[in-house]
């Protein structure tokens, strides 16, 4: 074993960066999770601080809004994951059955742009753009005989537009990695395909959709294994006090117990909690996918 790091210590040098990053970054500080399990004070440290086993969880559990909160954090990750998961694959499929190259890199850009906005400036021009006194989408509403909408104001807004901005926003960047799969394709299989008469639909749902299978797996697996975590700054940035109903989720509502009450035992088990929810359906979808088609991510 020393033999072959020696001899390939090179190797070795490389990966001690990334490797260093997740001991220090990701591993070290999981010990400060034991503060869930006790009743944490700052002048006494995380050891010295008092246990209280499960006291956090069941009080969690027991608060009267923990059906809301956990019901619309799922809601939203399900609605979430089911409508703009497939949107990169059919824009990846879409621009790599297009042939005139200029044509193909202008889409390109076009919705690559979105990505590279950050999430700040995007709530600014959802606030802006939905606004119900100058808004532009309320004077198109208007024009047409409408009453003026308070998209940001009312409950039922929130996950529509939310979803709506995670597509607009993510789609293009997303449909990289489908075609870059897609590019891995091989050719000869179109061809043989074309002159065997099959049309395109025929090769996009016999050549292409099989060819990037793996791809689609692997990424569904991992947003699963994320559905918990839904973006903490946008929810936070688009919550107000008239549609907190659909917009409090767990993300939002460990910031506000955590930072802003100072409840941090509290706020570490409820975020403990959300962890061991996704820990679980990671491994729940993985073992599923690889017992449907053989592949999974380990």
């Amino acid at each position: 074993m020393l033999g072959k790091m020696k001899k390939n210590y090179e190797l070795y040098l490389l990966i001690l960066i990334p490797v260093a990053y997740f001991a220090i970054f990701k591993y070290w500080p999981m010990y400060g999770v034991q503060i869930a399990f006790k009743d944490f004070v700052a002048s006494k440290g995380v050891w010295g601080s008092e246990w209280v086993g499960l006291e956090h969880f069941q009080r969690f559990f027991e608060s009267y809004n923990f059906k809301q909160i956990v019901g619309n954090t799922l809601l939203l990750s399900v609605l979430n994951l089911a409508i703009a998961f497939p949107f990169p694959i059919i824009v990846a499929i879409m621009l790599n059955q297009l042939r005139q190259q200029k044509m193909k890199k202008f889409i390109q850009t076009t919705i690559y742009a979105p990505y590279f906005i950050s999430t700040v400036v995007l709530v600014g021009m959802l606030f802006i753009f939905l606004s119900p006194t100058s808004g532009l989408v309320n004077h198109i509403v208007t024009a047409f005989g409408g009453e003026p909408i308070m998209f940001m104001g009312e409950e039922k807004w929130f996950r529509p537009l939310y979803i709506f901005s995670s597509v607009w926003q993510e789609t293009g960047f997303a449909s990289v990695i489908y075609l870059a799969a897609l590019a891995g394709i091989d050719p000869h299989l179109h061809e043989a395909a074309v002159m065997d008469g099959a049309s395109k639909w025929h090769r996009i749902r016999h050549i292409d959709l099989p060819g990037i299978a793996p791809t689609i797996i692997v990424l569904f697996i991992m947003a699963v294994g994320n559905l918990m975590n839904v973006g903490f700054e946008k929810a936070f940035l688009m919550q107000t006090d008239l549609n907190v109903a659909t917009s409090e989720i767990i993300p939002t509502y460990v910031y506000k117990v955590g930072i802003q009450r100072a409840e941090y035992s509290f706020s570490a088990a409820i975020g403990l909690f959300n962890s061991v929810i996704n820990l679980i359906l990671l491994v729940i979808v993985n073992k599923t996918t690889k017992k449907i088609s053989g592949k999974g991510l380990f």
